[in-house]
Protein backbone atom coordinates (compact mmCIF):
# COMPACT_ATOMS: atom_id res chain seq x y z
CA UNK A 1 0.00 0.00 0.00
CA UNK A 2 1.74 3.13 -1.30
CA UNK A 3 1.94 5.46 2.22
CA UNK A 4 0.09 8.92 1.52
CA UNK A 5 0.77 11.77 3.71
CA UNK A 6 -2.15 13.74 4.92
CA UNK A 7 -3.08 16.29 7.84
CA UNK A 8 -6.23 16.34 10.24
CA UNK A 9 -7.34 19.59 11.42
CA UNK A 10 -10.07 20.57 14.26
CA UNK A 11 -11.99 23.39 13.96
CA UNK A 12 -10.14 24.72 16.99
CA UNK A 13 -6.73 24.63 15.54
CA UNK A 14 -5.50 21.57 16.94
CA UNK A 15 -3.26 19.41 13.99
CA UNK A 16 -2.38 16.25 13.24
CA UNK A 17 -0.02 14.62 10.77
CA UNK A 18 -0.94 11.08 9.41
CA UNK A 19 -1.02 8.91 6.14
CA UNK A 20 -4.05 8.73 4.30
CA UNK A 21 -6.01 5.07 4.08
CA UNK A 22 -9.08 4.07 2.22
CA UNK A 23 -10.48 6.48 -1.17
CA UNK A 24 -7.35 7.59 -3.00
CA UNK A 25 -9.04 10.83 -4.42
CA UNK A 26 -7.62 14.07 -3.12
CA UNK A 27 -11.38 15.12 -1.46
CA UNK A 28 -11.16 15.94 1.79
CA UNK A 29 -13.13 14.07 4.27
CA UNK A 30 -14.75 16.49 7.05
CA UNK A 31 -17.48 16.08 9.62
CA UNK A 32 -18.29 16.03 13.20
CA UNK A 33 -15.10 13.96 14.87
CA UNK A 34 -16.50 12.03 17.67
CA UNK A 35 -14.65 8.71 19.44
CA UNK A 36 -15.78 5.11 19.77
CA UNK A 37 -14.20 3.34 22.90
CA UNK A 38 -15.47 -0.38 21.48
CA UNK A 39 -12.15 -2.97 21.31
CA UNK A 40 -13.64 -5.01 18.19
CA UNK A 41 -16.10 -4.79 15.75
CA UNK A 42 -14.80 -1.52 13.71
CA UNK A 43 -16.73 -2.63 10.63
CA UNK A 44 -20.30 -3.00 12.08
CA UNK A 45 -19.25 0.85 13.53
CA UNK A 46 -18.20 1.89 9.94
CA UNK A 47 -21.06 0.55 8.43
CA UNK A 48 -23.59 1.83 11.25
CA UNK A 49 -25.83 4.31 9.38
CA UNK A 50 -26.07 6.26 12.60
CA UNK A 51 -22.50 7.71 12.25
CA UNK A 52 -23.92 9.83 9.18
CA UNK A 53 -22.72 13.34 9.32
CA UNK A 54 -19.49 12.09 11.49
CA UNK A 55 -15.61 10.84 11.50
CA UNK A 56 -15.30 8.03 14.04
CA UNK A 57 -12.04 7.93 16.14
CA UNK A 58 -11.37 4.68 17.28
CA UNK A 59 -9.20 4.76 20.83
CA UNK A 60 -8.29 0.87 20.19
CA UNK A 61 -4.51 1.60 19.09
CA UNK A 62 -4.28 -1.30 16.07
CA UNK A 63 -7.38 -1.29 13.76
CA UNK A 64 -8.26 -3.89 10.69
CA UNK A 65 -6.12 -6.90 12.40
CA UNK A 66 -8.79 -9.00 11.34
CA UNK A 67 -9.56 -7.56 7.90
CA UNK A 68 -13.23 -7.09 6.76
CA UNK A 69 -16.13 -9.34 5.37
CA UNK A 70 -19.87 -8.53 3.83
CA UNK A 71 -21.15 -10.05 6.75
CA UNK A 72 -20.34 -7.72 9.09
CA UNK A 73 -21.75 -4.89 7.50
CA UNK A 74 -24.59 -3.05 9.02
CA UNK A 75 -25.92 -1.49 5.67
CA UNK A 76 -25.38 -1.67 2.31
CA UNK A 77 -23.34 1.58 1.95
CA UNK A 78 -21.03 3.44 4.29
CA UNK A 79 -22.73 6.68 5.30
CA UNK A 80 -19.98 8.07 8.00
CA UNK A 81 -17.74 10.40 6.63
CA UNK A 82 -14.15 9.33 7.63
CA UNK A 83 -11.95 7.03 10.15
CA UNK A 84 -9.32 7.77 12.04
CA UNK A 85 -6.85 5.35 13.86
CA UNK A 86 -3.73 5.27 15.83
CA UNK A 87 -2.20 2.34 13.99
CA UNK A 88 -3.13 0.80 10.63
CA UNK A 89 -2.54 -3.05 10.71
CA UNK A 90 -1.13 -3.66 7.18
CA UNK A 91 -1.75 -7.54 7.26
CA UNK A 92 -5.11 -9.15 8.07
CA UNK A 93 -5.18 -12.75 10.10
CA UNK A 94 -9.15 -14.30 10.56
CA UNK A 95 -10.65 -16.97 8.31
CA UNK A 96 -13.76 -15.09 7.77
CA UNK A 97 -12.21 -12.14 6.11
CA UNK A 98 -12.33 -11.54 2.17
CA UNK A 99 -10.25 -8.15 2.41
CA UNK A 100 -8.73 -6.04 4.13
CA UNK A 101 -9.93 -2.91 5.79
CA UNK A 102 -7.71 -0.11 3.31
CA UNK A 103 -10.05 -2.26 0.72
CA UNK A 104 -13.20 -2.66 2.30
CA UNK A 105 -12.75 1.95 2.66
CA UNK A 106 -12.29 1.96 -0.66
CA UNK A 107 -14.82 -0.02 -2.09
CA UNK A 108 -17.14 2.32 0.18
CA UNK A 109 -15.90 5.53 -0.83
CA UNK A 110 -14.65 6.57 2.30
CA UNK A 111 -11.98 8.32 3.39
CA UNK A 112 -8.93 7.44 6.58
CA UNK A 113 -6.04 8.36 8.42
CA UNK A 114 -3.71 7.06 10.46
CA UNK A 115 -0.75 7.69 12.41
CA UNK A 116 -2.97 9.61 14.34
CA UNK A 117 -2.47 10.60 18.24
CA UNK A 118 -5.82 9.49 19.26
CA UNK A 119 -4.95 9.51 23.01
CA UNK A 120 -4.03 13.30 22.39
CA UNK A 121 -7.42 13.82 20.35
CA UNK A 122 -9.59 11.63 22.28
CA UNK A 123 -8.56 14.00 25.51
CA UNK A 124 -9.17 16.64 23.40
CA UNK A 125 -12.68 16.37 22.53
CA UNK A 126 -13.70 15.07 25.97
CA UNK A 127 -12.58 18.63 27.83
CA UNK A 128 -14.41 20.41 24.54
CA UNK A 129 -16.61 18.35 22.94
CA UNK A 130 -17.48 16.61 19.78
CA UNK A 131 -16.10 19.40 17.05
CA UNK A 132 -16.19 19.32 13.22
CA UNK A 133 -12.95 18.49 11.96
CA UNK A 134 -11.41 17.77 8.24
CA UNK A 135 -8.51 15.39 6.59
CA UNK A 136 -6.67 15.33 3.42
CA UNK A 137 -4.06 16.31 1.44
CA UNK A 138 -4.07 19.59 1.77
CA UNK A 139 -2.49 22.62 3.92
CA UNK A 140 -2.74 23.40 7.43
CA UNK A 141 -5.15 26.47 6.56
CA UNK A 142 -7.37 24.67 4.16
CA UNK A 143 -8.26 22.12 6.15
CA UNK A 144 -9.03 24.71 9.13
CA UNK A 145 -11.06 26.30 6.39
CA UNK A 146 -13.37 23.14 5.87
CA UNK A 147 -13.69 22.17 9.24
CA UNK A 148 -14.78 25.44 10.53
CA UNK A 149 -17.42 25.32 7.36
CA UNK A 150 -19.48 22.01 8.75
CA UNK A 151 -22.18 22.61 10.78
CA UNK A 152 -22.19 19.56 12.49
CA UNK A 153 -24.96 17.36 13.79
CA UNK A 154 -27.61 19.64 15.40
CA UNK A 155 -29.91 20.89 13.44
CA UNK A 156 -29.48 18.74 10.57
CA UNK A 157 -32.12 16.39 9.38
CA UNK A 158 -29.41 13.10 8.60
CA UNK A 159 -32.48 10.38 8.78
CA UNK A 160 -33.29 11.64 4.76
CA UNK A 161 -30.05 10.64 3.73
CA UNK A 162 -30.20 6.95 5.54
CA UNK A 163 -33.48 5.49 5.28
CA UNK A 164 -35.02 3.33 2.89
CA UNK A 165 -37.00 5.08 -0.19
CA UNK A 166 -39.00 1.72 -0.43
CA UNK A 167 -40.37 -0.72 2.15
CA UNK A 168 -38.80 -4.26 2.32
CA UNK A 169 -39.78 -7.51 4.44
CA UNK A 170 -37.04 -9.89 6.18
CA UNK A 171 -37.73 -12.45 8.60
CA UNK A 172 -40.69 -15.02 9.32
CA UNK A 173 -41.54 -15.24 13.06
CA UNK A 174 -45.40 -15.15 13.91
CA UNK A 175 -45.75 -11.64 14.59
CA UNK A 176 -46.26 -9.05 11.82
CA UNK A 177 -43.57 -5.67 12.89
CA UNK A 178 -43.93 -2.80 10.97
CA UNK A 179 -40.36 -1.17 11.61
CA UNK A 180 -39.15 2.68 10.96
CA UNK A 181 -36.37 2.63 9.32
CA UNK A 182 -34.34 5.83 10.89
CA UNK A 183 -31.24 4.15 10.20
CA UNK A 184 -31.88 0.76 11.03
CA UNK A 185 -28.69 -1.77 11.32
CA UNK A 186 -28.80 -5.24 9.79
CA UNK A 187 -27.75 -7.21 13.29
CA UNK A 188 -31.21 -5.39 14.55
CA UNK A 189 -33.22 -6.73 11.36
CA UNK A 190 -31.69 -10.34 12.56
CA UNK A 191 -32.92 -9.85 15.83
CA UNK A 192 -36.79 -8.93 15.38
CA UNK A 193 -36.55 -11.32 12.27
CA UNK A 194 -35.93 -14.13 15.39
CA UNK A 195 -39.76 -13.58 16.72
CA UNK A 196 -41.97 -11.93 13.44
CA UNK A 197 -41.87 -11.25 10.15
CA UNK A 198 -40.79 -7.26 9.37
CA UNK A 199 -41.69 -4.92 7.28
CA UNK A 200 -39.72 -2.12 6.71
CA UNK A 201 -40.79 1.27 5.87
CA UNK A 202 -39.88 4.48 4.90
CA UNK A 203 -39.12 7.16 7.84
CA UNK A 204 -41.74 9.25 6.32
CA UNK A 205 -44.29 6.32 6.69
CA UNK A 206 -47.82 7.90 7.88
CA UNK A 207 -49.70 6.17 10.30
CA UNK A 208 -52.35 5.97 8.34
CA UNK A 209 -50.09 3.12 6.18
CA UNK A 210 -48.84 1.68 9.22
CA UNK A 211 -52.24 0.56 10.68
CA UNK A 212 -53.76 -0.48 7.09
CA UNK A 213 -50.42 -3.28 7.38
CA UNK A 214 -52.59 -4.81 10.61
CA UNK A 215 -49.04 -5.02 12.28
CA UNK A 216 -48.96 -6.99 15.78
CA UNK A 217 -45.87 -4.18 16.88
CA UNK A 218 -44.35 -1.12 15.68
CA UNK A 219 -40.38 -0.71 15.89
CA UNK A 220 -38.81 2.21 15.80
CA UNK A 221 -35.29 2.15 14.76
CA UNK A 222 -31.98 3.98 15.18
CA UNK A 223 -30.53 6.62 12.83
CA UNK A 224 -28.39 9.41 13.24
CA UNK A 225 -28.57 13.16 14.02
CA UNK A 226 -30.92 15.55 15.67
CA UNK A 227 -34.29 14.15 16.62
CA UNK A 228 -35.50 17.25 16.79
CA UNK A 229 -35.45 18.00 13.18
CA UNK A 230 -37.23 14.54 12.27
CA UNK A 231 -39.83 16.21 10.46
CA UNK A 232 -43.61 14.95 10.92
CA UNK A 233 -41.81 11.45 13.12
CA UNK A 234 -43.06 12.72 16.60
CA UNK A 235 -46.66 13.32 15.69
CA UNK A 236 -46.78 9.83 13.88
CA UNK A 237 -45.42 8.00 16.77
CA UNK A 238 -48.27 9.51 19.31
CA UNK A 239 -50.91 8.93 16.86
CA UNK A 240 -49.89 5.27 17.05
CA UNK A 241 -48.79 4.88 20.70
CA UNK A 242 -52.20 6.57 21.69
CA UNK A 243 -53.59 4.07 18.89
CA UNK A 244 -53.34 1.24 21.29
CA UNK A 245 -50.03 -0.08 19.23
CA UNK A 246 -47.13 -1.91 20.95
CA UNK A 247 -44.20 0.01 20.56
CA UNK A 248 -40.66 -0.36 20.88
CA UNK A 249 -37.85 2.05 20.09
CA UNK A 250 -33.92 1.96 20.10
CA UNK A 251 -31.77 5.00 20.10
CA UNK A 252 -33.27 7.39 17.77
CA UNK A 253 -36.22 5.85 18.15
CA UNK A 254 -36.50 6.57 22.11
CA UNK A 255 -35.65 9.94 21.65
CA UNK A 256 -39.07 10.28 19.19
CA UNK A 257 -40.78 8.54 21.46
CA UNK A 258 -39.94 10.71 24.17
CA UNK A 259 -40.69 13.99 21.69
CA UNK A 260 -44.06 12.23 20.38
CA UNK A 261 -45.14 12.46 24.36
CA UNK A 262 -43.93 15.67 25.39
CA UNK A 263 -40.46 14.67 26.39
CA UNK A 264 -37.52 16.61 25.53
CA UNK A 265 -33.53 15.93 24.20
CA UNK A 266 -30.07 17.43 24.93
CA UNK A 267 -26.91 16.66 22.96
CA UNK A 268 -24.14 15.46 24.87
CA UNK A 269 -20.45 17.29 25.39
CA UNK A 270 -18.90 14.22 23.48
CA UNK A 271 -21.72 11.46 22.55
CA UNK A 272 -21.71 7.92 24.13
CA UNK A 273 -20.00 5.82 21.46
CA UNK A 274 -18.61 2.10 22.19
CA UNK A 275 -19.68 -1.37 23.43
CA UNK A 276 -18.79 -1.06 27.04
CA UNK A 277 -21.14 1.25 28.74
CA UNK A 278 -22.60 0.13 32.04
CA UNK A 279 -26.13 0.77 32.40
CA UNK A 280 -28.76 -0.16 35.36
CA UNK A 281 -31.83 -1.46 34.75
CA UNK A 282 -33.85 -0.13 37.85
CA UNK A 283 -36.12 -2.76 37.41
CA UNK A 284 -34.22 -5.55 38.44
CA UNK A 285 -30.63 -3.97 39.78
CA UNK A 286 -28.74 -5.77 37.69
CA UNK A 287 -25.76 -4.31 35.60
CA UNK A 288 -25.96 -4.55 32.34
CA UNK A 289 -22.64 -3.75 29.44
CA UNK A 290 -23.94 -2.22 26.75
CA UNK A 291 -23.07 -1.09 22.88
CA UNK A 292 -24.15 2.53 22.92
CA UNK A 293 -24.22 5.28 19.78
CA UNK A 294 -26.05 8.67 20.23
CA UNK A 295 -25.06 12.27 20.53
CA UNK A 296 -28.39 13.13 21.91
CA UNK A 297 -30.52 12.29 24.97
CA UNK A 298 -33.52 12.55 27.03
CA UNK A 299 -34.28 15.00 29.78
CA UNK A 300 -35.69 12.59 32.10
CA UNK A 301 -37.86 15.29 33.80
CA UNK A 302 -39.29 15.89 31.10
CA UNK A 303 -40.91 12.80 31.27
CA UNK A 304 -42.17 12.89 34.71
CA UNK A 305 -45.80 11.64 34.59
CA UNK A 306 -45.59 10.30 31.02
CA UNK A 307 -43.50 7.26 31.46
CA UNK A 308 -41.25 5.51 34.07
CA UNK A 309 -37.47 5.82 33.78
CA UNK A 310 -36.33 1.89 33.68
CA UNK A 311 -32.50 2.46 32.82
CA UNK A 312 -29.95 4.32 33.78
CA UNK A 313 -26.08 4.99 32.68
CA UNK A 314 -23.52 4.23 35.20
CA UNK A 315 -21.27 6.52 34.22
CA UNK A 316 -23.20 9.81 33.77
CA UNK A 317 -26.32 9.15 35.25
CA UNK A 318 -28.22 10.20 31.80
CA UNK A 319 -31.72 8.21 30.93
CA UNK A 320 -31.09 4.97 29.18
CA UNK A 321 -34.54 3.61 28.92
CA UNK A 322 -38.33 4.25 29.34
CA UNK A 323 -41.74 2.28 29.58
CA UNK A 324 -45.06 4.86 28.87
CA UNK A 325 -47.66 4.87 30.74
CA UNK A 326 -51.21 3.68 30.49
CA UNK A 327 -49.64 2.33 26.72
CA UNK A 328 -48.15 0.00 25.74
CA UNK A 329 -44.39 0.98 24.57
CA UNK A 330 -41.44 1.35 25.58
CA UNK A 331 -37.63 2.09 24.50
CA UNK A 332 -33.73 2.21 25.75
CA UNK A 333 -31.63 4.64 24.23
CA UNK A 334 -28.68 1.69 24.00
CA UNK A 335 -28.42 -1.16 21.24
CA UNK A 336 -29.71 -4.37 22.83
CA UNK A 337 -28.76 -6.05 19.31
CA UNK A 338 -25.09 -5.16 20.24
CA UNK A 339 -23.49 -4.95 16.42
CA UNK A 340 -21.25 -5.16 18.38
CA UNK A 341 -20.84 -5.89 22.06
CA UNK A 342 -22.06 -7.75 24.68
CA UNK A 343 -25.64 -10.08 24.44
CA UNK A 344 -26.68 -8.50 27.76
CA UNK A 345 -30.16 -7.09 26.68
CA UNK A 346 -31.32 -9.08 24.30
CA UNK A 347 -33.63 -10.05 26.61
CA UNK A 348 -35.40 -6.84 25.44
CA UNK A 349 -36.84 -8.56 21.98
CA UNK A 350 -38.27 -11.12 24.22
CA UNK A 351 -39.78 -8.38 25.85
CA UNK A 352 -41.34 -6.46 22.93
CA UNK A 353 -42.72 -9.95 21.64
CA UNK A 354 -44.76 -10.20 25.41
CA UNK A 355 -45.94 -7.19 24.81
CA UNK A 356 -47.51 -8.06 21.20
CA UNK A 357 -48.50 -10.90 23.00
CA UNK A 358 -50.50 -9.54 25.04
CA UNK A 359 -48.27 -10.04 27.99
Amino acid sequence: MTVREGVLVLSNGEVFEGELLGASDDAVASGEVVFHTGLTGYQEVISDPSYAGQMVTFTTPHIGNYGSTPLDDEAKRVHARGVIVREFSRRRSNWRSDNDLDAYLSRHGVRGIGGIDTRRLTRILRDTGAMPGAFGARSVDELLMVARAEVGTSGVDLVGQVTTTTPYEVGSGRFKVVAFDFGIKSTILACLAEIATVRVVPATTTPDEVMAMSPDGVFLSNGPGDPEVVADAPQTIRTLVEGGAAVFGICLGHQLLSLALGGKTFKLPFGHHGANHPVRNLQTGRIEITSQNHNFCVDPQSLEGIATITHTNLNDQTNEGMRVVGHRAFSVQYHPEAGPGPHDSRYLFAQFADLMDGR
